[in-house]
């Protein structure tokens, strides 16, 4: 992490700022990050906000733009990202191949795939390189940590998988949740105590599964006596793999949607 002194990050939305919440939240000073934000406002005390780019070395610059406007910022940026620059981005769907074209200049470049758990260090953190070593890799695992789990994936090609489980899940688990809750309500329970009971439920069964050495999987039929009611619901959510096919089904459109962007990204 000692390497990452001095971080630019273009565009600070919903994802980057979250990312730099769970940074300064992990210890990291505020005065190694600057932002390039036009509309960006309330930024955390120490962080210097800027309204175009600037001049001067960065170790690392984070694309926090959207992916679509990659292509109006790229011809300014690529003079900041030189040879002792580590470029970053958590552009959904846009490979190292358009990094490249659009950044010949940098020393590394690494595809990051968050969530916005990462403003509470609780994000899991896909990770793929090029142009970096071991103590490269391993600078770039410690930058990470205070977001949340790093992982190395074996190829870019995993990249839209990860983007349908980690980085589109959480708003699968959040409808869910929602679910459950109108569940509740339908039996006759108020709307927003059902809201209640249900986040608190789906907190105490993640941190559960976290720690346990069972699966998730035991876990569920631990939960369910035979004959009982939990088995009663679990029949239903399994019969003919009801549950399982209706996530594969989202997961895969996540993916081929993220295939789709990869191929625009491409040809753009």
């Amino acid at each position: 992490m000692n390497r990452f002194q001095n971080i630019l990050l273009v565009g600070c939305g919903n994802m980057a700022g979250a990312m730099l919440s769970g940074w300064l939240a992990g210890g990291i000073p505020a005065s190694r990050f600057t932002v390039v934000d036009p509309c960006r406002t309330g930024l955390p005390e120490g962080v210097t906000l800027l309204r175009e780019l600037p001049t001067g070395r960065f170790d690392a610059i984070l694309l926090g733009i959207k992916p679509q406007g990659l292509d109006d910022v790229a011809p300014a940026l690529a003079a900041l990202a030189g040879r002792e620059t580590v470029l970053f981005s958590i552009l959904a769907g846009v490979e190292f191949a358009s990094l490249a074209a659009r950044f010949p200049r940098a020393g590394a470049i690494v595809r990051i795939m968050p969530n916005l758990a990462a403003a509470i260090g609780k994000s899991p953190i896909a990770l793929d390189a090029r142009g970096l070593d071991e103590t490269g890799r391993a600078a770039v695992t410690a930058l990470m940590a205070p977001l949340g789990t790093p992982e190395w994936l074996a190829g870019e090609h995993l990249f839209d998988a990860v983007t349908a489980l980690a980085g589109c899940g959480p708003a699968f688990v959040y409808r869910f949740i929602d679910s459950l809750a109108s569940g509740a309500v339908a039996l006759g329970l108020d709307e927003g105590q059902s809201r209640r009971l249900a986040l608190a439920m789906v907190e105490g069964a993640a941190l559960l599964a976290g720690t346990s050495e069972f699966s998730p999987g035991e876990l569920a039929d631990k939960v369910a006596s035979p004959g009982g009611s939990t088995r009663a619901g679990l029949d239903v959510l399994d019969a003919e793999g009801a549950l399982a096919k209706v996530v594969a089904k989202a997961m895969a459109a996540s993916r081929d949607r993220n295939a789709e962007m990869a191929a625009a990204a491409r040809k753009g």
